[in-house]
């Protein structure tokens, strides 16, 4: 049976690879905050290794992943792959950025059930985390 969990909802969110630009997950990260959760940012250029390692450390129930130089599929399928061998496929996956339509059903593959392009507004994807994480629990930002 899955661990039931109170408190605030715990989110890293990061940025896999060379891509540096930021203002999109930090708009995320400051619309999460404002929704009561708790959200550890790893920063740019975070390698998959360092995330994982971040996310079991701290405990979390999803990460966020952000990437909008291309390289989405080997970073985030590679972040997936990591949890699975440390067990830890129960924490939820979510990413958004520049994702192709011919990548999506991949990504979902690889644990993705939630992917955002730019332009989504940031109260889909709080709310969106509150059902998946805490049904039931209300919603709205």
């Amino acid at each position: 049976m899955p661990e039931v969990r109170t408190g605030p909802i715990r989110v890293l969110l990061a940025k896999p690879g060379l891509d540096g630009h930021d203002r999109g997950i930090r708009l995320v990260l400051r619309a999460l905050r404002d929704a009561g959760m708790e959200v550890i940012y790893t920063g740019l250029r975070a390698t998959p290794n360092a995330i994982v390692s971040a996310a079991l450390a701290e405990d979390v129930e999803a990460i966020g992943l952000s990437s909008l130089s291309g390289a989405h599929q080997q970073h985030f399928t590679r972040v997936s792959e990591l949890l699975a061998k440390e067990g830890a496929e129960d924490v939820l996956l979510f990413g958004g950025g520049i994702i192709p339509k011919k990548d999506v059903e991949e990504l979902r593959a690889a644990g993705f059930s939630m992917l955002y392009p730019p332009g989504t507004p940031l109260e889909t994807i709080v709310n969106e985390l509150r059902a998946r994480l805490r049904p039931g629990e209300g919603s709205g930002v």
